[in-house]
């Protein structure tokens, strides 16, 4: 994430410092592990399983303590508090894992929530947009300027031959500033997720013009599964910490399995109320739209082959990445192997291999 306020980030080091000394994050050898992990937007579906493992008490079935916090708009990303050391790890999309690794900063991803960005380009009617060939000309918002959805905003445009500089991309934030965004002109079209795509479907001010929030529509649209929503950890904090990597991705493999055999009604059930019924969305609105796009969650936390290489491809074709990149140290699947196994879960993600 870039161009946060100085003060905002302040706040929220000062916050994330007095959290960490009063928590003793990361607790070494001789009790529970404890550790602080920072999430992209937590109130959304995208990274429900953060928050669902903590009401499920899985974290404290499988003995780890867990402190859970979210990025602010205007506030550090949580990618970059992770790197910075601010929190352990962050909940947030793989390929920041790629962009580090071209900034010569080993980090890694350690388990894989979803194969799809849980993403939809939504557009107001006058804006004519069905793909990205149609972005020429017009503005369109994204999360943040440098966010995973700017990425993919330049990626779908790339694709159909349209340069970045051929739009406008604005930063809308989530939320409510989004919905704002298209009801006030000032966007054709925002990339955003549920709920607040069913809030602006509710509204009647856009609708789902191209689809990245299932595996098969990141497929369609994007040639292949892109891994979004994870848990990224810098590789010497992988290295030092594995026993309590290990149980925070015991976990939340076993949330992932939970989300594949329970209804998107059930799921809601388990999570805060703010979480699924506020200003943007009612309970049932919020089922509505996870029943339609629960196909982004992976049911065993496995990386699926192929989605580096997608995720690689984004990355380069944008210019955001130039320099050779090894995928094979930007995620593992050896934790969440073991998780399956101790519960004796049957994987069903076809796994990557060391390419990708």
């Amino acid at each position: 994430m870039t161009k946060r306020t100085l003060t905002a980030s302040i706040i929220t080091v000062l916050a994330l410092a007095a959290a960490t000394a009063c928590s003793g994050s990361s607790g070494g050898s001789g009790g529970t592990p404890t550790v602080t992990l920072m999430v992209g937007g937590i109130d959304k579906q995208i990274y429900l399983p953060y928050q669902l493992a903590e009401n499920l008490g899985f974290y404290q079935k499988y003995g780890v303590k867990v402190r859970l916090s979210t990025e602010q708009d205007g506030g550090v990303g949580a990618e970059e508090a992770m790197a910075s050391g601010q929190v352990d790890m962050a909940g947030a999309w793989y390929n920041h894992t790629i962009e580090f690794q071209a900034k010569g900063k080993a980090v890694e991803d350690i388990v894989q929530l979803s194969g799809a960005p849980g993403e939809r380009e939504m557009c107001t009617a006058k804006s004519g947009v069905t793909s990205g060939a149609d972005f020429k000309g017009k503005t369109l918002g994204v999360t943040d300027l440098g966010s995973g959805t700017d990425t993919l905003t330049q990626f779908i445009a790339a694709q159909k031959g349209v340069k970045a500089g051929d739009f406008h991309r604005l930063a809308v934030g989530a939320g409510s500033t989004a919905v704002a965004a298209l009801q006030n002109g000032k966007a054709d079209c925002v990339m955003t997720t549920q709920p607040t795509v069913a809030a602006i479907q509710k509204k009647g001010i856009g609708t789902s013009a191209i689809d990245l929030a299932t595996t098969n529509g990141a497929k369609a649209a994007l040639g292949g599964a892109f891994p979004a929503a994870s848990v990224l950890a810098r590789t010497d904090w992988v290295t030092s910490h594995k026993d309590a990597a290990q149980r925070v991705v015991d976990a939340l493999v076993a949330t992932m399995h939970w989300i594949a055999t329970h209804s998107a009604a059930d799921i809601a059930d388990k999570l805060p109320q703010s979480y699924v019924q506020n200003q943007l969305v009612t309970k049932a609105d919020y089922i509505t739209a996870l029943n339609e796009d629960k196909g982004q969650f992976l049911p065993d936390g496995i990386m699926p082959a192929g989605g580096p290489r997608t995720a690689l491809a984004t990355e380069k074709m944008v210019g955001t990445v130039t320099s050779s990149v090894d995928l094979g140290t930007t995620f593992t699947n050896e934790f969440a192997i073991n998780a399956n196994k101790k519960e004796g879960f049957t994987t069903t993600t076809d796994p990557a291999g060391a390419d990708g």
